[in-house]
């Protein structure tokens, strides 16, 4: 139950050095199998990519359901500038990719990049910059899944991202294994 518009905004990409950010704008990190690790803030968010915008409705387990309007780029976007370290001409090797978000109250989501890539699922999911037409710059950035009707994933204040791939052990799906 959602509605996600077209982007908006500034589409340029600059680096940004770490220690540039604003006085009380959070930054978070995306790290792990990159070619360039990044460490973003909220304005970084809304001035170096398209903003979109979404209007969701999920079921949040403490307070019900709830309305809220969402501003941001979307993920896919943010991550691939960070160069995920996978060979984006084969579609194998990037439906091997997750992305873990974690939020400053702990608690964590895990996404695929198939659900992200256009070549698979395209979700419209948001890293946003605004909610309800408020600034996230004081509290940080917020994981918005517009297609999800359960609130767990949108994951508030985030601290990082991390992407790449897990290892699985061969011998556990080995023929006779338990």
């Amino acid at each position: 139950m959602s509605r996600l518009s077209p982007p908006t905004g500034p589409v340029a990409v600059r680096p940004t050095p770490p220690d540039t950010a604003p006085a009380g704008s959070r930054r978070f990190a995306i790290r792990g199998q990159l070619r360039r690790p990044l460490a973003l803030s909220v304005a970084d968010l809304r001035e170096r990519w398209a903003q979109r915008h979404a209007d969701v409705v999920f079921d949040c387990a403490t307070n019900g359901p709830q309305h809220h309007t969402f501003e941001g780029p979307l993920l896919r976007e943010v991550v691939d500038e960070a160069g995920p370290a996978f060979d984006a001409r084969r579609r194998k090797d990037r439906s091997r990719f997750l992305l873990a978000v974690t939020g400053k109250d702990g608690h964590h989501a895990v996404l695929s990049w198939a659900e992200l890539d256009a070549d698979f699922g395209n979700s419209p999911i948001l890293l946003a910059t605004a909610m309800d037409g408020r600034g996230l710059d004081e509290v940080g950035s917020q994981l918005v899944v517009p297609s999800d009707r359960c609130g767990a994933r949108y994951i508030s204040a985030i601290t990082g991202i991390w992407v790449g791939t897990c290892a699985v052990p061969e011998e556990r799906f080995a023929p006779g294994a338990p």
